[in-house]
């Protein structure tokens, strides 16, 4: 199958900046939600999703943590340096990283680096708070720059973990769109109920609609429940500037899952539905049959960690059967003893792809001519356009903020 020769043109719609939710709902589960049945359109509230989802059905979640990445610094001269921390650098381990006590380099986006060429800056802390924060002492430099990628190191004092340093000194990175400064309600509702590993600097909004309640709910049904990890990246709100796909480079993501996932995604293969929360689900479920497929053709004991191309799905090759791909992950993981699948994945699901795990799909409403539009139009073809038309001519807010959908292929 060749690269699919889209035009990002044709995956548009007008998105007014009223429509864009600078705010979440009041209640998390009180989102509306619009459901996409094969073709027929209808609309709830979020809180009754579990209606919706059959007791035959597997949830995956993405259980990531968005971590407070933006970091304010000043200048002796004045000049705000705003520092944008992506994933780490040395360690280049998340949990290695955020357990640092004095000193850890990060790859980085840099504001305002005009004005920053070298030298140690020093954290902005504003009057009020230097009691809580002079203490710390951040300081940043540049280690190196090299084609667009930027290392900072960052020295603190005392015993603090890095991870410490970025929730006293930090700032949720809410999404640009949004249009305002981050507010304390965003320290709680820009993450999910179910958040753990640390390491997003966007979240998986999908999520953000699931209470308590509800997934109480779906317990009692006798849904299954399973997690997958990726970590989101800034990329995630890079836009599309070629006129075609094919020339947009999509961005890598780390992502884990544990082996008795692995194991239960085999056990269920055509008797259950799975059920993707979010795109990021999406783009981990879709990876690992590729990430099988290397492994077939490495074979288990030689594999090691690897990252899935934007392009591998669209190989002209002759694929193996999903429950192969995965048992070769399984018995790799087997032989290495290990309990966990660690990798990246740059994939890109556009028109044409063909979903091996995802049977349907709990999703916020994205951007126009973006890669998770692309996405959806994937999942359910040109009636994309009768879904984002209902949405807006019905009053559903929209991005990361905004309310919820179902859709069922």
């Amino acid at each position: 199958m060749p690269i699919p020769e889209i035009r990002i043109s044709d995956y548009t719609y007008e998105l007014p900046s009223g429509r864009i939710a600078a705010y979440p709902a009041e209640r998390r589960d009180a989102s509306k939600l619009l459901i996409y049945n094969k073709g027929k359109i209808s609309e709830d509230v979020f809180s009754a999703i579990p209606d919706y989802i059959g007791p035959e059905s597997c949830m995956v979640f993405n259980n990531t943590k968005v971590v407070p990445a933006r970091l304010i610094f000043r200048k002796d001269t004045g000049a705000f340096i705003e520092i944008f921390c992506l994933e780490p650098f040395d360690p280049e381990e998340y949990n290695l990283s955020f357990s640092s006590v004095g000193t850890c380099c990060w790859k980085c986006i840099v504001g305002n680096l005009k004005r920053w060429k070298s030298g140690k800056i020093n954290l902005y802390v504003p009057m009020w708070a230097e009691k809580e924060f002079g203490e710390i002492g951040l300081e940043a430099e540049i280690v190196s720059m090299d084609k667009g990628q930027i290392v900072v190191r960052f020295t603190w004092s005392g015993q603090w973990r890095f991870s410490e340093v970025l929730d006293k000194c930090g700032r949720i990175p809410i999404p640009p769109y949004i249009n305002r400064e981050a507010e304390d309600i965003d320290i709680e509702r820009y993450q999910t109920l179910y958040a753990k590993y640390r390491g997003s600097v966007a979240a998986p909004t999908a999520g953000l609609h699931f209470t308590d309640n509800v997934l109480s709910a779906l317990k009692m049904k006798g849904i299954d429940m399973e997690n997958i990890c990726l970590h989101v990246g800034a990329g995630t709100f890079m836009p599309v500037k070629s006129e075609k796909i094919g020339g947009h480079p999509m961005h890598s993501e780390p992502f884990s899952v544990s082996r008795e996932l692995l194991e239960h995604l085999q056990e269920f293969s055509g008797r259950k539905k799975i059920v993707a929360v979010g795109t990021t689900s999406v783009r981990t479920l879709e990876s690992l049959y590729y990430l099988g497929v290397k492994c077939l053709e490495a074979g288990p004991g030689n594999w090691g960690v690897e990252e899935v191309g934007q392009w591998d799905p669209y190989a002209d090759k002759k694929w193996p059967g999903l429950s192969e791909s995965i048992g070769a992950l399984v018995e790799y993981l087997h032989i290495n003893r290990l309990d966990r699948l660690t990798a990246r994945t740059r994939i890109i699901i556009v028109p044409s792809y063909r979903f091996k795990f995802t049977d349907m799909l709990i999703t916020n409403f994205h951007q126009p001519q973006s890669t998770l539009l692309l996405l959806i139009a994937a999942l359910i073809g040109e009636n994309w356009r009768n879904v984002y038309g209902y949405a807006m001519g019905h009053g559903f807010r929209f991005l990361s903020y905004g309310d919820s959908s179902l859709l069922i292929p």
